[in-house]
């Protein structure tokens, strides 16, 4: 007997909020995160604006010798894990911590880091390099500083697969709980890509919206107009909890996590199969890992990046997969108002798509002005956020290389 996994704490940082509660009320407002860049000079870049976290402050919960010694990847982890373990309950201790785990991921690691000493290097020498720029760097130093945090011993690494690192580390996280190797599970991930090389490399590989006179509006998922997606940053870190476990403790509930499933394309360095078979398979298996249907999901929190094939080809995939269920359930992408967080997207996408089942509220689309034949006749929930009853979700993430993952949550019922 597989167990059953919930959802009872929340985290995020993000371009526009530094908590979930900041957070989900601009999703649902609609509020763009999109700023001209201010954490590095971009005067001379193709692309001058991105999604920056703003008005963030890690030592609100770290010290400040701790916060010196993180990239700040690490530390919207630390700050996002810190409020998902309040919000459960959790944050003063209470738990077995043999049987608490951290699955936190991050898509680049720590590049601001990678980038400031290696200039050191070449303008200094290499007795300059910092001491602690190893452990500043790795990807998985994020999931470890938060199991040190909360002395969590169970199960702890990071996954690394670009835009679908924190999809995989919650369904990392709901496997290891599921067949009892946890009862607790920290989640999700984290990411802070707001640099020279990474706007400039993502720039020279047109990947990027070059909106640079209407950065605003320049994240468009499934818009005709779309040119390409805007860069964001931060975190989104969940605790799953095994379902007795939770309710011994009277925890609040915000949903079931029920399937996931991770597929590989197999294909191209960037690009996804023809209609994201791939993706089809994801989201066909997350169904039947959680024993629903296309009848029984009500939203898709879509990966959507705003860039031309990945929109079209993720609707074509949804309407393959949904059939005559399509044009009934509601779609939307919030990257449109947080940009594309990399590593950290499927986390808060996720979060969006538990409150949208608590709420009953679906996240719009915003900067959807031009229907595109390419995507469809689906439901994108244009520019405005819609109330209906979301009784099950289904939460899309898809990364370079090749990797697809989607989760399923629905409504927690005894």
């Amino acid at each position: 007997m597989r167990r059953r996994v919930v959802v009872t704490g929340l985290g995020a940082v993000t371009p526009i909020g530094n908590d979930v509660a900041t957070t989900w009320r601009a999703m649902r407002d609609g509020v763009s995160g999109a700023t001209l860049i201010t954490k590095f000079n971009a005067s001379t870049f193709p692309v001058r604006f991105a999604c920056e976290v703003k008005g963030f402050d890690p030592l609100t919960v770290m010290e400040r010798k701790e916060a010196k010694r993180a990239d700040p990847y690490t530390q919207y982890a630390v700050v996002a894990s810190v409020e998902a373990m309040n919000d459960a309950g959790l944050g003063q201790g209470g738990f077995d911590v043999d049987r608490t785990g951290v699955i936190i991921g991050s898509g680049i690691g720590g590049l601001k880091s990678f980038e400031e000493q290696h200039d050191t290097y070449r303008e200094r020498g290499p007795s300059k390099i910092s001491p602690f720029f190893i452990p500043m760097f790795i990807a998985d130093i994020a999931s470890g500083v938060v199991s040190m945090r909360f002395n969590a011993r169970g199960p702890n690494y990071a996954t690394v697969s670009a835009c679908a690192t924190s999809a995989h580390a919650i369904g990392d996280a709901f496997r290891t709980i599921q067949y009892g190797d946890a009862d607790v599970m920290v989640s999700g991930g984290a990411e802070a890509a707001v640099t020279p090389m990474s706007i400039g490399g993502f720039a020279n590989m047109t990947a990027l919206s070059t909106r640079n006179d209407d950065f605003a509006s320049a994240s468009r998922p499934f818009d005709a107009t779309r040119d390409g997606f805007v860069m964001g940053e931060g975190a989104g870190v969940v605790i799953l909890e095994e379902l007795e476990h939770a309710r011994a403790r009277g925890a609040r509930i915000y949903g079931e996590i029920v399937g996931y499933r991770a597929t590989g394309d197999a294909y191209h360095l960037t690009g996804q199969l023809p209609d994201h078979e791939g993706l089809q398979r994801a989201m066909r298996g997350a169904m039947s890992d959680g024993g629903l249907t296309p009848a029984d999901i009500d939203y898709v929190n879509a990966h959507g990046t705003s860039t031309p094939l990945n929109d079209s080809n993720e609707a074509r995939a949804i309407g393959i997969v949904f059939g005559e269920d399509a044009m009934r359930i509601s779609v939307s992408s919030t990257k449109s108002m947080t940009g594309h967080m990399l590593g950290a997207a499927g986390g808060l996408e996720f979060i969006a798509a538990t409150l949208a089942i608590r709420d009953n509220i679906i996240p719009p689309t915003i900067n959807y002005r031009s229907p595109d034949p390419e995507c469809g006749e689906l439901d994108f929930t244009p520019n405005h956020a819609k109330q209906r009853a979301v009784r099950a979700a289904l939460s899309n993430s898809a990364g370079f290389g090749g990797h697809n993952v989607s989760i399923a949550v629905k409504r927690y019922t005894e």
